[in-house]
């Protein structure tokens, strides 16, 4: 505990024990009123200090960071609506369970709706986005004004990696002075666990994981699913546990369903088994044969992005479900599921395969994975023909063979994200797909992306559009000011590709200005002005080489060219999976 004053000591008091609790890592932008806290972080040892000059940016910077590595980071703002600039952020935490602590300093209750400048009401700022709020208050570094700082830090730690886990809100009013000038007296605490906390450098409190075992009746209620539906299969969206996907394969074996996983589920690629991955799934929905009509979907993860499962599951309301949450939200956006298990996927699904002696159909797997191998490979003869010209869904195929193994990819929603999911094959190649797809969002993309790159252990891709790209722009500067390396990919169709397979593409008037919006920006002079390398293809064979470095990578694409390309594309497939069942 730093005692030079009371705010130094509170400061002091709270920070240590966020890092004995587990953070290692915090988000700060500066501000006068933040001070102490800021310099708190910075002075712990235990805590990795990014600045970022905006709010924003370090919201999401912070959101990426926690993705990467599943431990709550601290995001701190000074007073005013440099907080409210974090709220995009907190959102986007909140929806994917992501475990943040946003601490803001705030001006004392004295100064509160008198007209003090840099003062709104910070009060429950995010609402009901955040797991738990705690205004501090004015305290004193006494014994109760030192516990009390100490006994909220391990709260906000345990709060935020609850369940669901997401973000916490802590507001610290901070009285005059703000800078670490000596006041002999202020500190009047005595009580060596109010100073210093436990020994050995352990938490004030422990609060260990909770653990949500299967029981006995939910493995009961789920054997009773499976054995009445022979025709299964194994949908797996986002989610981040790598060693999920053995586990899910032994379930695919034991229950004879095809696994069919998003990209973001850490499932698609990997050393896993993948012999009953069926990675064009999205492709086989959009024009499912009734042959491959499933009795029953496994849900592991968030709901797939693929608009073809979710508008064939909304229409085929019989179909059975089984939704696993480990967090016990309701992550159940069709209203139909039959049973929510709120268990631990490794545990529950581990325990139903060992015991598991259902009537295999092995016809309806192999059935569902030639229909699956069929589309692949009409993708591949339809690119075959372009030659050398440059498509969305050309890069995305290729993607898995050529960035090194052990990579992250952070895609953007919207178009990168859905052609990522529809044409990107299975692979054995170790790969980690990152997304921020609580709230389906482009905002803040760039910035989360080079967080999940400050802490990758490989290389680190940004695959994303021009509208992406400029809704966070600012971003880039951490490439340069925080020595953050990453490859930045920007798919640059002129504006907002998805609106183009909209019904509202068919309405001309208006359409560029309201949905098209094309920046018209020179992508090489975004490079230029934050010093970043770059690089623009001009055609496919120049690809691999593009992405073998770091830097701004922009693939020029034409957005009328690309629907025609699509839907020819789609037809193809779809043809070519009715041939299969024929």
């Amino acid at each position: 505990m730093d005692a030079t004053n009371r705010n130094t000591a509170l400061a002091s008091a709270l920070v240590e024990e966020l890092a004995r609790a587990g953070v290692a890592h915090a988000c700060v932008s500066p501000g006068s009123r933040s001070a102490p806290l800021a310099r708190a972080l910075w002075q712990e040892p235990a805590i990795r200090v990014w600045t970022h000059v905006d709010e924003r940016s370090g919201g999401f910077f912070a959101l990426g960071i926690a993705q990467q590595t599943g431990i709550p980071v601290v995001v701190l703002t000074t007073s005013g609506t440099a907080g409210a600039n974090l709220h995009p952020a907190v959102a986007e935490a909140s929806e994917a369970r992501v475990p943040l602590i946003v601490i803001t300093a705030d001006r004392p209750p004295e100064l509160r709706g008198r007209g003090a400048g840099q003062t709104i009401d910070q009060l429950k700022l995010y609402g009901s986005a955040v797991r738990w709020f705690s205004e501090l208050g004015v305290a004193h570094a006494d014994d109760a004004g030192l516990l009390h700082y100490r006994s909220t830090a391990v709260r906000a730690v345990a709060e935020s990696r609850g369940r669901p886990p997401g973000p916490v809100h802590l507001n610290v009013a901070l009285t005059e002075p703000l800078a670490p000038d000596p006041a002999p007296g202020e500190v009047t605490a005595s009580n060596p666990l109010a100073r210093e906390g436990r020994s050995g450098g352990k938490p004030l409190t422990a609060v260990p994981p909770a653990v949500s075992e299967p029981s006995d009746e939910l493995i009961g209620a789920f054997a009773e699913l499976v054995s009445d539906c022979r025709r299964g299969v194994i949908l797996a969206g986002r989610q981040g546990d790598p060693e999920l996907g053995g586990t899910v394969a032994a379930l695919a074996r034991a229950c004879g369903y095809p696994i069919l996983p998003e990209p973001t589920s850490q499932l698609r690629c990997g050393p896993h088994d993948r012999e009953l991955v069926a990675a064009a799934y999205d492709l086989v929905f959009r024009d499912l044969p009734e042959a491959l009509e499933p009795q029953l979907v496994i849900r592991v993860g968030d709901m797939v992005t693929s608009k073809p499962v979710r508008t064939w599951l909304g229409e085929h309301p019989g179909c059975r479900q089984v939704v696993i949450d480990p967090d016990g939200a309701w992550n159940e956006p069709t209203s139909t599921a039959d049973l929510i298990a709120r268990a631990d996927p490794v545990a529950l699904l581990s325990a139903f395969a060992a015991q598991l002696t259902p009537d295999v159909d092995r016809a309806w797997e192999e059935s569902w994975l030639a229909a699956s191998a069929a589309a692949e490979a009409a993708v591949d003869s339809f690119l075959d023909t372009l030659g050398d010209e440059l498509f969305e869904p050309r890069v995305h195929r290729d993607l898995s063979a050529l960035i090194p193994a052990g990579s992250t990819v952070f895609v953007a929603s919207s178009m990168p994200v859905r052609d990522l999911e529809t044409f990107l094959p299975s692979s054995d190649r170790e790969l980690r797909f990152l997304a921020n797809r609580g709230t389906n969002g482009i905002d803040g993309m760039v910035s989360s992306g080079l967080g999940a790159a400050a802490t990758a252990a490989g290389r680190t891709y940004l695959v994303t559009g021009d509208l992406g790209l400029y809704h966070d722009m600012n971003g880039l500067l951490a490439i340069r000011r925080l020595g953050v390396e990453a490859t930045v990919v920007v798919m640059n169709n002129g504006g907002g590709g998805i609106f183009d397979f909209l019904p509202i593409a068919r309405h001309r008037d208006g359409y560029e200005e309201l949905f098209g919006t094309p920046t018209g920006l020179d992508l090489a002079k975004v490079a230029d002005l934050y010093e970043i390398a770059f690089t623009r293809v001009a055609s496919y064979r120049e690809l691999p080489g593009a992405l073998a470095r770091p830097g701004l990578v922009e693939i020029p694409l034409d957005r009328p060219r690309n629907v025609e390309l699509h839907r020819a594309l789609f037809a193809q497939a779809s043809a070519a999976v009715r041939a299969v069942r024929a």
